[in-house]
């Protein structure tokens, strides 16, 4: 072994710590508020304010907060958490400027969305041979991960709005109908032994719907089927609740985190 190769060994040895959290009720929750939060926040800023510089400004945090997150070599959950937020805004944005702007179906916007979720979790497959979240501890796969964590908002809420509008079942039971989504792959994991990486997905995608529904029914107007509350109020509760959560979980370390480290060989 050359003196440079064995030189490297211990930099490349050394531990690092995943970057995502521990899948814990915790994090459901947190998930669930951030898509809800995300919705009517976008809402707000591209129907009152100038929409362009709405979606300008959603990218740019989006940008920046991601940036912020692959810098960091651990799972920080402010850090983390801001990230999913940022996603959460834009993604929303993202399907409605496709559908208001560009005119496309809802139906079309949530099977191209779709499509493109399959086309990551497979190449991410391809590449690194499992989809486990626990094992996010290298740029790639972390790359691989928030990839698919844009495409399932995009597809969210798409399909949220596809449900709502599209089939016509309104806010509220479009809310209902992705909470019984949400707790198939529950059921199927905890009683009938489906696969934790398979349940996991499938519960991840549904989060968005399912919380988008929400947001959508209590800030709507009751002329169309919501609880008249208004964008601004629902971001703004939502806001602080998600700060709260967030800042809970970063003072109990042992909930809110792996901190598990990897060697070389695991990372490979």
């Amino acid at each position: 072994m050359s003196s440079t190769a064995a030189a490297l060994r211990p930099v490349y040895r050394r531990p690092m710590l995943t970057k995502v959290p521990e899948i814990t009720l915790m994090f459901w929750v947190i998930k669930i508020l951030s898509t809800a939060m995300g919705e009517a926040t976008s809402d707000f800023l591209v129907f009152h304010v100038n929409p362009y510089l709405a979606v300008i400004s959603g990218f740019l945090g989006f940008a920046g907060a991601l940036v912020l997150q692959l810098a960091v070599r651990r799972y920080i959950a402010p850090v983390y958490w801001l990230v999913v937020v940022m996603i959460s805004i834009f993604g929303t944005m993202i399907a409605d400027v496709i559908h208001i702007v560009l005119g496309v179906p809802y139906a079309l916007t949530t099977l191209g969305f779709g499509g493109t979720l399959a086309i990551v979790l497979i190449l991410w497959h391809l590449v690194e041979s499992s989809l486990s979240i626990h094992t996010i501890c290298t740029t790639r796969r972390e790359l691989f991960y928030w990839a698919t964590v844009v495409a399932t908002f995009a597809l969210g809420t798409a399909a949220g709005d596809f449900t709502a509008s599209s089939l016509g079942l309104g806010y509220e039971m479009s809310a209902v109908l992705f909470i019984i989504v949400f707790l198939i792959p529950v059921v199927g994991y905890r009683w009938f032994g489906w696969n934790e990486i398979f349940a996991f997905w499938f519960a991840y995608i549904a989060t968005r719907p399912m919380g988008a529904s929400f947001a959508d029914w209590t800030d709507k107007p009751r002329a169309i089927g919501g609880l008249g509350y208004g964008t601004p109020a629902v971001s703004l509760i939502l806001t602080v609740v998600i700060v709260i959560l967030v800042a809970a979980a970063t003072r109990r370390p042992d909930g809110s985190g792996r901190q598990r480290s990897f060697t070389a060989s695991e990372r490979d």
